[in-house]
This record gives C-alpha cells, structure tokens and sequence, in this order.
C-alpha cells in the first residue's frame, strides 16, 4: 500500500497528542492506515490509478483521529494529495506555498449559499476554468460546523474561487449523524467534483473504494446487519483486475 500524506499527519498528530481520542468505536482494534477492524483490513486493495488533479486536505482538530473519517480514502485514490492540519493564525507555510504555486489552480469547495461574494463561485465548466492548470482541489475535512467556521475563520481562503456542487441524491454515508441528509462525507464530495473535472475514471475508482470502506467499517458495528460475504470489496477487485 501507498503512505500518504493523511497518514504522516496522522502520526504527527499522534505524536503529539497528550490523551487519547476516545472516538465511537473507539475501542475496536484497528488498522493504523485504513482505520478498519484489523480482521477486516482493507490496506491490501488500495486503488493505484493515475489522475491529472491534485487534492489539499485541510483537516479540523479531532477529524484525523476519527475513523469513521473518508477525507483518507481520497488521497488513497488520488496519487498527488496533501493534508494539513487547520490552523486560523498560523498556516502550514508549505500550503501557503502549495496555494500559491502558479502551476495549479485553487479549487476551494464549499456550497455558494454560504459564499458573501458571489463573484468567487465558478459557473463555468472546470477544465475551462482551470485552463491548462492542474486542478488543486481544497476540501475543508471535519463536521459541517467546523468546515464552516475553516471557511470563515481562514483569511488565506478568502480570495479563492470556490467550486460547489449540488447534490441530487441522498448521502451513502451511514458512519455517522447529520441533521441534513444532503451534508455528504468528503469522499462523496470529492467523487462529484472530479466528476465536474471529467475524471471519469478517478471519480469512479474512489466511488468504488468508498463503498469499500463504508461496507467493512460497519462489519464491527453490531447495530448494522452486514453480508460477510463483503460484494463491495469483490466488485472493487473484479473492476481493478479486469
């Protein structure tokens, strides 16, 4: 399996951390990487495809300690992804320098109702937009609540334009509560805008690999009845080696 940038930070923060975060689930034994039951690891099948976009995590205080956290399953899929810690006053200098990287373009997503300046949110198609630029897609990772306050409380964000998506159908997520059935997990997210970017392929991998994750993290929760006979994880397969 590939290492990546979610997981290094992972280790930073762990490093770091004084206590234990005592997240739901919290006292099942799971994998470091995939964050799954360790009898149901999913490591092994890790999608390895190429894409032309790249993606920034920036990732609330406790939302990197959280299995039930899907920002991780994009930069499995994704071969060029980056992920930093949020921070109001004192940003990651190597993110600043990503977001100014003349070579990329700034994708900040975040639904345009919540947008004072009307003028930031794209309208165009994507690939026009980005006009020959690789896309940098940002997605603010935690809880509806804390990626609003990251949208507010982020002076460094306040001139990017701003991709939102509208979503037809309701979230597959059913790791975790929300109020809104329309608040979708970031990988879902992230599926409809590389959708947007025509990254058909890169879209439909981490559609399959988040429906992997999402079928062999529920097998440790006994109020959810589940095949063990796993299909998502076999089609994952038939699709990777076909």
């Amino acid at each position: 399996m590939r290492i990546h940038a979610f997981h290094h930070l992972y280790q930073q923060r762990l490093a770091l951390s004084t206590k234990a975060f005592n997240a739901r689930g919290s006292k099942v034994e799971r994998c470091q990487y995939c964050q799954v039951a360790a009898n149901n690891c999913i490591c092994d099948y890790q999608p390895q495809i190429e894409s032309d976009v790249a993606v920034m995590l920036m990732v609330s205080e406790n939302e990197v300690f959280k299995p039930s956290n899907t920002g991780r399953l994009i930069l499995d899929t994704i071969q060029e992804g980056y992920a930093f810690q949020w921070n109001r006053t004192d940003p990651d200098p190597k993110m600043l320098a990503l977001l100014q990287d003349p070579s990329y373009q700034p994708l900040l997503v975040f639904p345009a109702d919540y947008v004072e300046n009307k003028q930031r949110v794209v309208h165009q198609p994507l690939n026009q937009f980005c006009d020959n630029k690789k896309p940098l897609i940002i997605l603010l990772d935690g809880s509806w609540r804390e990626a609003r306050r990251m949208f507010r409380k982020s002076p460094y964000l306040d001139n990017l334009p701003v991709v939102s998506i509208h979503p037809q159908a309701i979230s597959q997520y059913m790791m975790r509560k929300s109020d809104n059935e329309q608040h979708l997990a970031t990988a879902e997210v992230a599926i409809m805008v590389l959708q947007q970017l025509e990254q058909n392929l890169a879209a439909h991998t981490l559609d399959l690999w988040f429906r992997v994750f999402r079928e062999s993290y529920l097998m440790s929760k006994t109020q959810f009845k589940s095949d063990e006979n796993r299909p998502e994880l076999k089609r994952l397969i038939e699709e990777m080696t076909s």
